[in-house]
C-alpha cells in the first residue's frame, strides 16, 4: 500500500512525524512524505498580513494536492489539520483516496480543525478530550488513537563515566514551561533536580534550591542521555484550567521505552494504557509527589522493578508500528 502522510519536518530535530514514517515503513507500505510546512514567506510577515498567510497556506496546499496526483497513493494521513485545507481533502477523495486527519495537539485554538474534519473519511485523536469535542459537534467518525514510542529511537543507554557526570540528577523533567508544571516543581526544592526544556526563561532563574533550569530546545539524543543518568523521570501534563486535555504525553511512552522510573500526574489516557504502581507511578498533588519522591528515592529494588515492567509493556503494547497498524485496521472494516 501507498501511503501519502503529511507532517512537519522539524530541521532541529525528530519528531512524531519521523516516527510515524518510520514505522510506515517498517510495516512495508511505500511512504510519500509531505512537509506541511513549506512556507515562501517568512513568519514574521505572515503573522503581520492575513493575505500574505493566506496565500501561503495555498501554496502549501498545492503542492499537497500535486503531490497526491503525481505519486497517486491509496491512503492520505495529515497529522494536525491545521494547514491542510477542506478544498484539498475533497481533491483528494474524487480523486479516490481514502483521507485521515490524526489529531496530535491539546484542543487549544480547535474550531478550525473541527470545521475541516467533517471532510476526512476517519478522524483519528490523539486524546480522548478530541473526541468528546468532535462528537458534541455531530463528527461521529472518530477513533482514540494515543501517541506512542520509537524504540529506534526511545532505548536505554548506558553512558561514559564522562556523560553520567555531566547529567546526573535524581530527578528530572523534560518539557515545555508552562505555569501549572512551575506550580508543581518550585515546590520540589529540596530535592536534586534538573529541567529541561524551551521557554523556561520564563521563571527567570536558572536555579532555585537544589533545582537546576535549563532553557533549551533538546534533540532526542540528548534527553535520551538525560533520562539514562536520571532515577526518576516526573511527567506533567499541560493543562491551563480552561482547554480540556486528558491524551497521555509523549513522553511517557518515550520515558517508558528507555526502561526509566516515571512519576505522572492523574492524567486520564494514561491511565487507561498504563496500570498504576505496576508500570509507572501516579501522584495526586504536590504533597504526594513529594511523598512518593522520598519513598522511591530510597526503594531502588521496587523503582527498577517497575521501570522494568513499565518498558515490557510499553513496547509490547505502544509503539507506532502498533498506532499504524491500529490505524490501517480501522479503515480496512
Amino acid at each position: 500500500m501507498k501511503i501519502l502522510f503529511s507532517g512537519y519536518h522539524n530541521p532541529n530535530f525528530i519528531t512524531i512525524t519521523e516516527y510515524i514514517e518510520e514505522a510506515i515503513k517498517n510495516i512495508g507500505h511505500e511512504l510519500v512524505a509531505f512537509d506541511d510546512r513549506q512556507h515562501i514567506i517568512p513568519g514574521r510577515i505572515r503573522q503581520r498580513i492575513k493575505f500574505a498567510n493566506s496565500y501561503d497556506l495555498q501554496h502549501i496546499n498545492k503542492k499537497f494536492v500535486s503531490l497526491s496526483v503525481l505519486t497517486k497513493p491509496d491512503i492520505a494521513i495529515v497529522t494536525g489539520g491545521h494547514r491542510i485545507q477542506p478544498k484539498s481533502i475533497k481533491e483528494l477523495k474524487d480523486n479516490g483516496l481514502k483521507t485521515v486527519l490524526w489529531t496530535i495537539d491539546a484542543p487549544v485554538n480547535f474550531k478550525p480543525i473541527i470545521e475541516v474534519a467533517s471532510c476526512y473519511d476517519h478522524i483519528f485523536c490523539g486524546g480522548t478530550e478530541a473526541q468528546v469535542i468532535f462528537n458534541r459537534n455531530k463528527i461521529l467518525n472518530t477513533n482514540w488513537l494515543p501517541f506512542a514510542c520509537a524504540s529506534k529511537f526511545h532505548r536505554p543507554l548506558t553512558l561514559t563515566p564522562e556523560e553520567k557526570k555531566k547529567y546526573a540528577k535524581d530527578i528530572v523533567f523534560v518539557g515545555s514551561f508552562y505555569p501549572n508544571r512551575w506550580d508543581i516543581l518550585k515546590e520540589l526544592n529540596d530535592f536534586e533536580i534538573g529541567i529541561w526544556g524551551p521557554n523556561w526563561n520564563k521563571v527567570k532563574l536558572k536555579s532555585l534550591g537544589r533545582i537546576s533550569i535549563n532553557n533549551i530546545q533538546l534533540k532526542h539524543t540528548d534527553w535520551l542521555k538525560i533520562y539514562a543518568a536520571a532515577k526518576i523521570i516526573i511527567v506533567i501534563h499541560f493543562q491551563d484550567g480552561k482547554t480540556p486535555c486528558h491524551q497521555a504525553s509523549p513522553k511517557v511512552y518515550e520515558a517508558l521505552a528507555c526502561k526509566r522510573f516515571v512519576l505522572v500526574d492523574r492524567q486520564k489516557d494514561v491511565f487507561s494504557l498504563f496500570n498504576d504502581k505496576e508500570h509507572l507511578v501516579s501522584f495526586e498533588n504536590t504533597r504526594d509527589l513529594i511523598e512518593k519522591i522520598t519513598y522511591y528515592l530510597k526503594n531502588k529494588k521496587e523503582r527498577e522493578k517497575i521501570a522494568s515492567e513499565g518498558y515490557k509493556e510499553v513496547l509490547k503494547k505502544h509503539t507506532y508500528v502498533h498506532r499504524i497498524k491500529n490505524l490501517l485496521s480501522v479503515i480496512k472494516n
